[in-house]
């Protein structure tokens, strides 16, 4: 018998119908299901656990939403290593890769049958006066932006200068994350199995600023000079913005951490991405 956890975003799963069709599969397999709702406190006196303490022994997590439910639940149990499974009841989904109709796939990824897709993270830092402050771990991407108006940028790899950005603000992106934000912004998709940093300009005021994909082994450093009390925030994987202070220096690099999908082994990632994109 295996421990699943089945985590709901209850804004999405209304009711959360899927997922207690899904838990109900499951059982009659004769797996051990726990539900922890992304999003929510779950009382002291609920059958449901929390997602940190559900997920420390499970065999596999599921989450039903979209790929933002998927971000969230990943943040909560980093480096727990646990393989997890999307039901997609999000727009997109990218890497929830289940659909609602082929529900009954869950009861494969919970008999183990599927290859460990790894994906790489990004370990993020914002110093201030020599302290970080802020440590955070992102599977998608970190972002620095302006509010309304546009804002002076430097990015700089292993200490060098690589990009001087005038615009709206810069992502650094995982290759998961390539589809998301980075890819609004005019940067290349990226196989998400691969290990690079994506680092995309936000509407730069220049038509020579570009993309550009490095090494995973880089260390990045972005600065702004502030000018004119323009605010400046940095978010990863979409959480909530912190505003920088002069001074303050943003620094991305590769996480020791990574993400463990279930692949059920269906489409492959460029006609699924093609056929999300086509249909947008």
């Amino acid at each position: 018998m295996k421990k699943i956890v089945l985590s709901p975003n209850p804004y999405r799963d209304r009711g959360l119908a899927l997922t207690y069709a899904a838990r109900d599969m499951l059982v009659r397999d004769g797996h051990e299901v726990v539900i922890s709702p992304a999003f929510v406190d779950v009382p002291a006196d609920s059958p449901m656990q929390p997602l940190r303490r559900a997920a420390a022994d499970a065999a596999l997590i599921i989450t039903f939403g979209g790929d933002g439910t998927m971000l969230h639940v990943a943040r909560q149990v980093l480096a727990l290593d646990v393989p997890m499974l999307g039901v997609n009841v999000g727009t997109k989904g990218f890497m929830a890769s289940v659909e609602p109709e082929n529900l009954e796939l869950v009861r494969r990824a919970a008999a183990g049958e599927y290859r460990q897709s790894r994906r790489m993270m990004l370990s993020v830092t914002l110093n201030r006066s020599g302290t970080d402050i802020l440590c955070d771990h992102a599977l998608n991407d970190a972002v620095v932006k302006s509010d309304i108006n546009c804002v002076d940028l430097t990015v700089l790899s292993d200490g060098e200068d690589i990009a001087r950005f005038s615009g709206d603000g810069v992502i650094c992106a995982t290759p998961t994350g390539s589809t998301a934000y980075s890819m609004s912004a005019g940067g290349p998709i990226v196989e998400p199995e691969a290990q690079n940093i994506v680092v995309t300009p936000i509407c730069d005021h220049s038509m020579s600023a570009r993309s550009f994909v490095l090494s995973p082994e880089r260390k990045l450093t972005i600065r702004h000079r502030h000018r004119d009390m323009r605010r400046v925030f940095l978010s990863v994987d979409g959480s909530e913005a912190v505003e920088l202070r002069p001074g303050d220096e943003v620094n991305v690099r590769k996480s020791a951490n990574t993400l463990v999908l279930a692949d059920l082994g269906g489409e492959s990632f460029y006609n699924a991405a093609l056929g999300k994109l086509a249909a947008r």
